[in-house]
């Protein structure tokens, strides 16, 4: 559809979603805030930025915020629905009313004289003749018990004088009003307030300033008996949403209605005008968008039942549509005017468009530009473990390749055979004179990601098209690894836009990762000539210790994946027919091989597994000690804290066996004896422990046991993917740099010094032996979260600064060193890069403990993924 310049105009996208418990019923919004008055009696604030602290919180409040959506605060405003919201222009008070009480105008100069009311007069505390009266057995209906009184921490609570209230001003609800001020029409003279009533009427009201802000009518508009739900000003042009479906628009020059828009069926219950369009929302949940020529550009179902209040802005140079409903959400909607460039091209869903290949304003990227890049690299389903998706895996490499020569890199593709994906590279040149000699800094990361078929209906959206909920992005891929490697791109783009990259930035991306990064060695020793000399190696493939506290992780865990297949040279037998204790049969070799690499305790029985492995030393203990004390005191619920502490030995520092699963040859009946058995094993190891050796250990040990079984079945072991253990130094420069830019970034955190586990190296003096093994309960990352979304710690906002403009003192707070922390995991690239180019590596995690990476509805925090953006970007900037 054409919009008001003849151009086409893209369909409105939600960009954004926030839920609440109750409906929403008002908007309002700043420059940088966004009110939301709810059923409850709540106002949601957004509030984007710590300093921006110009309206006063209440007592138990809930903040969000409007550049992560976040909930920060709340105020509970009055003891009913909230009805209408208003911001001043100077941003420095907000003005509600409700559903509890009539508000009309007040004079704040006169009133701040006065005590402050008598509540136990309020209307709620009345005697009301009939809900009072008593009833069957001379006793009145009990009263339910009111909440303590909302105080706020310097607003004022007004009582509204008799003189100031006007009877009857409609012979019907007051639905809407409007301020019109005075650059409006010359008949009407100074400011005046329009008014719109469920009698159908629009009246103008003038306002008398010398006499309190009294109002006395200048003008009513009839137009039929439908009531005025809702109303918005464009200049002199008046719209007026009514209850039988129609928009009104009058010219307020002379008073006239102008066009009767037939929009719905139902009730339009508000209004809103800007960007070129009029938005109206309805009673069925549906929104339209106008043209000024009246015609319809877009309709969309933007709510599930009613839309009860709309607003439009502009944020970050982004035009967004805000509508709040009765299905308790509040909707942020993209409703920018102009479709892509031809040159570009719009990825759908499924992932089926050629990438986008135009050029990006590297003198403005603003914050949206790394959402709506993030969502098309999420829409393109780069799955490399299933050859159904190779197409989608080479957009998304052709995509990549696209983006960062578009912000102004060299860029090749890499690859090592036809049957892998390739490596994504990308060179940054830094800006230096002839005689410096600046670092060349590598980033490492993937585009690949793990199936997400959502057959069991798991997922809250489809897994391939982003979504925002509530302060967080949901898709495949946001976090591991796609957001942290656009994070990383975008970091590099604005530092090369301003000028300021003075080192070069090699960018190695796979889409093979999710594989065990198949090739990925091979492609690299045959493009180091391309790469070139690397100083530091930086990747950010992982994630918090739990939701609070920023990490960075110097160690991760090995990985041995092996198949074993006993196979019989008989067919599938019936067990029935053919069962026989002369039968070898393979399911039970299998069990017995499997039952010697481990004990009862679960250590692993292959001979000399553990000699390599580090002694634990005293101070290691202790700092485990420290973090796991630390983690209790502010989440008593994670349980005894020498248990946490063990359970990050277990899953940080000591290696472990895992039997994935076991399939067998012929049907899944219970009477089959089948030919063939196959195990799935992985072993995790631990720094000092080398994959090649603990491959061929665990071979001797199964062949050793399979042959004291004298059976005749046949027995094969293959190593299917092994990755060495990584373990970094956390007092290098590129740690430092990576710890300064993570207190810079995220700034005061209000948590003790954690303690950080430094790993014992070769050579260093041990304290004993580890204690004995027993089996403890296990812990997983879910339990260092419990599993919600609660309120984290380190979050972009906060709704009071250290000096409350209130005159409330808060005691300062520091900024905190974020946790030194081991991986459970593996990541196979990491090691060979340090190996391969002689370079230290780092790791920087930038999800929560919560993402769910590889599980259902994967997600990743708006300001965790700001915040990492910002944080490679002083790395590269500072490291030198």
């Amino acid at each position: 559809m054409a919009g008001p310049d003849g151009t086409v105009q893209r369909q409105p996208t939600l960009f954004h979603k926030v839920k609440n418990d109750r409906s929403i019923l008002a908007l309002a919004i700043s420059n940088s805030r966004l009110f939301a008055g709810t059923q409850a009696g709540e106002i949601l604030v957004n509030v984007p930025r710590p300093e921006s602290h110009s309206i006063m919180l209440m007592k138990g409040s809930q903040v969000w915020s409007l550049e992560t959506y976040e909930r920060i605060d709340s105020i509970k405003a009055h003891h009913r629905s909230v009805l209408s919201l208003y911001v001043a222009k100077d941003e420095e008070l907000l003005f509600s009313s409700g559903g509890d009480a009539i508000v009309n105008w007040y004079d704040l100069s006169d009133r701040d004289k006065r005590a402050i009311p008598d509540l136990s007069r309020h209307p709620l505390n009345r005697n009301h003749r009939f809900f009072d009266s008593k009833g069957p057995g001379g006793a009145p209906t009990p009263r339910p018990t009111s909440a303590v009184e909302p105080r706020s921490q310097s607003g004022k609570q007004l009582e509204i004088d008799n003189k100031d209230i006007l009877q009857y001003a409609h012979n019907g609800y007051a639905y809407c009003m409007l301020l019109f001020g005075s650059s409006g029409p010359a008949i009407f003279g100074d400011e005046v307030l329009i008014s719109g009533g469920g009698d159908g009427t629009i009246k103008i009201w003038a306002l008398d300033a010398e006499n309190g802000g009294s109002i006395s009518e200048l003008k009513c508009l009839e137009s039929g008996d439908d009531s005025v739900l809702a109303m918005s000003l464009d200049g002199t042009l008046l719209y007026s949403g009514r209850s039988g479906g129609d928009i009104n628009v009058w010219d307020l020059d002379t008073c006239q209605l102008v066009r009767r828009i037939e929009s719905y069926t139902v009730d339009v219950l508000t209004l809103c005008v800007g960007h070129g369009s009029i938005f109206s929302g309805s009673a069925n949940g549906i929104a339209k968008q106008f043209s000024p020529r009246y015609e319809c550009l877009h309709e969309w179902q933007a709510h599930e039942q009613l839309i009860l209040a709309s607003i439009i802005t502009e944020y970050q140079g982004k035009r967004i549509y805000v509508t709040g409903g009765n299905d308790h959400c509040v909707a942020i909607w993209d409703v920018g005017g102009k479709n892509l460039d031809a040159t570009e091209a719009t990825f759908t869903n499924n992932g089926t468009a050629t990438p986008r290949n135009c050029p990006i304003d590297l003198k403005l990227i603003p914050a949206d530009q790394l959402l709506d890049s993030l969502a098309q690299l999420v829409a393109l389903r780069t799955v490399s473990s299933k050859p159904e998706y190779s197409q989608d895996c080479r957009r998304g490499a052709s995509w990549l390749r696209n983006l960062f020569k578009n912000f102004g890199a060299e860029t090749e593709m890499l690859s090592a055979t036809e049957n892998t994906n390739p490596v994504v590279f990308a060179l940054f040149k830094g800006r230096r004179s002839p005689v410096q000699k600046s670092k060349r800094i590598l980033f490492y990361g993937h585009y690949d990601v793990v199936p997400a078929d959502d057959k069991q209906r798991l997922w809250a959206s489809d897994p391939f098209d982003m979504r925002g909920l509530n302060g967080y992005l949901y898709g495949r891929g946001v976090s591991d690894n796609k957001g942290p490697v656009l994070a990383a791109a975008f970091a590099v783009a604005e530092l090369v836009a301003e000028k300021g990259l003075s080192s070069d930035v090699i960018f190695l991306i796979e889409g093979e990762e999710e594989c065990g990064s198949r090739g990925f060695q091979e492609v690299i020793k045959k493009s180091k000539a391309v790469i070139g000399v690397i100083h530091w190696i930086l990747l950010a493939n992982s994630y918090w210790l739990d939701d609070d506290i920023p990490c960075l992780t110097y160690g991760l865990r090995g990985v041995v994946h092996a198949t074993i297949q006993v196979k019989s040279d008989r067919p599938n037998l019936h067990s029935g027919v053919d069962g026989s204790q002369r039968i070898n049969e393979a399911m039970k070799d299998m069990i017995s091989i499997l039952a010697v690499l481990s004990s009862n305790d679960g250590s692993v029985q292959i001979p000399g597994f553990y000699d390599p492995v580090l002694r634990l030393t005293l101070s290691e203990d202790k700092a485990y000690t420290a973090i796991s004390k630390a983690l209790v005191e502010r989440d008593p619920e994670r349980g005894d804290a020498y248990q946490l502490a063990e359970q990050l030995k277990g899953r940080w520092r000591e290696p472990s066996l895992t039997i994935h699963r076991i399939t067998t040859s012929g049907s899944t009946g219970s009477s089959v004896i089948p030919h063939t058995a196959t195990a799935t094993i992985s072993i995790r190891l631990v720094p000092n422990q080398t994959t090649s050796i603990i491959s061929e250990a665990l071979k001797k040990v199964l062949q050793a046991a399979f042959t004291e079984l004298g059976t005749s079945n046949q027995l094969s072991v293959s190593i299917d993917h092994a990755a060495e253990p990584w373990l970094g130094e956390p007092g290098n420069r590129i740690f430092r740099t990576l710890e300064e830019a993570v207190v810079d970034v995220w700034g005061p955190l209000g948590h003790r010094r954690r303690g950080s586990v430094l790993a014992a190296k070769p050579g260093l003096k041990d304290h004993g032996d580890p204690p004995a093994r027993t089996r403890t309960t296990a812990g997983t990352s879910a339990s260092l979260t419990n599993g919600s979304d609660h309120h984290s710690q380190a979050t972009a906002d906060s709704p009071l600064s250290p000096s409350s403009p209130n005159g409330i003192e808060f005691p300062p707070r520091r900024s905190w060193k974020p946790l030194l922390i081991r991986e459970g995991g593996s990541i196979p690239a990491v090691r060979f890069l340090e190996q391969e180019f002689s370079a230290p590596a780092a790791h920087l995690p930038c999800g929560q403990a919560s993402d769910k990476a590889h599980l259902d509805n994967e997600r990743l925090r708006l300001s965790n993924l700001y915040k990492s953006k910002e944080i490679f970007k002083r790395v590269f900037r500072d490291l030198k």
